[in-house]
């Protein structure tokens, strides 16, 4: 493992690398660097002479077996996968492994990146954003049989799919009649939330649910004429004041007339 290359000790470079790696051949781990130690919580004798299959789960072995085969002549694609430390703990990391020559023999060198942090961010991320979205999905009743759902920030799709899904149970729920849906607080108008908007009018229609649409810029309309889509069939108002006033109700003594 001690090659020159041009003056420099390659093993000297891996040996303090900041991350973990580890050299094998023929599903022998020949050897780890002290960052790999200090990872895998055990000393390089431990290690040594161990197959790499030994870290994974059973039922990623036969992945990574095929994968470590075709590692000798051409390199890894970078995956995530757990993997178990020498006291059994599991993390998960991402892996990317290459071939290399020490004197005449084949090796692969594989770096191992903790991911643990980052994999938990993600989950809190995904977590807060269907809480958010959930929150965005909700109808705000005003007066009996009449709410509003105000939309606001960014329709993504995993948000649009999930307005469709929820806006029509919430509707059921609260025995809405008649429902204002309020642009006005969405910040880009495109071709998702345009679709949006239209499907969820459609099923509320077919559920005998009177759907209303507020804060439509003439972005939004010029858009929906580009789609084919005939804002006649819809009710459509500058903003939720306007809408309630054509649902017959009194601004000043909150009630229908």
């Amino acid at each position: 493992m001690s090659e020159n290359i041009e003056g420099i000790d390659y093993k000297e470079v891996i040996e303090y690398a900041l991350d973990p790696l580890i050299v094998h051949s023929q599903f022998k781990i020949i050897y780890i660097n002290k960052a790999a130690e200090d990872f895998f919580r055990a000393s390089r004798d431990e290690v040594i002479g161990a197959s790499p299959l030994d870290i994974f789960k059973e039922t990623s072995k036969p992945a990574i077996t095929k994968r470590i085969s075709g590692a000798y002549s051409k390199p890894a694609e970078v995956i995530e996968e757990t993997i178990y430390r020498m006291d059994g703990t599991p993390v998960e990391v991402e892996l990317y492994c290459h071939p290399i020559k020490i004197g005449e023999t084949m090796a692969i060198q594989t770096y191992v990146k903790d991911i643990t942090e980052r994999k938990q961010q993600e989950i809190a991320r995904r977590e807060m954003n269907m809480y958010i979205n959930e929150l965005a999905s909700q109808v705000v009743p005003l007066l009996d049989g009449i709410a509003v759902l105000p939309l606001l920030g960014a329709v993504n799709p995993d948000r649009a799919a999930q307005l469709l899904e929820l806006v029509p149970i919430n509707v059921q729920k609260q025995g809405i009649s008649q429902l204002i849906i309020d642009c006005s607080g969405i910040y880009r108008i495109d071709h998702l939330v345009i679709d949006s908007l239209f499907k969820i009018n459609n099923v509320l229609t077919l559920l005998g649910v009177t759907c209303i649409l507020t804060g439509v810029r003439p972005q939004l309309a010029a858009e929906a004429v580009t789609l084919g889509i005939d804002l006649n069939n819809i009710v459509t108002f500058t903003n939720v004041k306007d809408a309630l006033y054509y649902l017959g109700v009194n601004s000043k003594t909150n009630v229908t007339h």
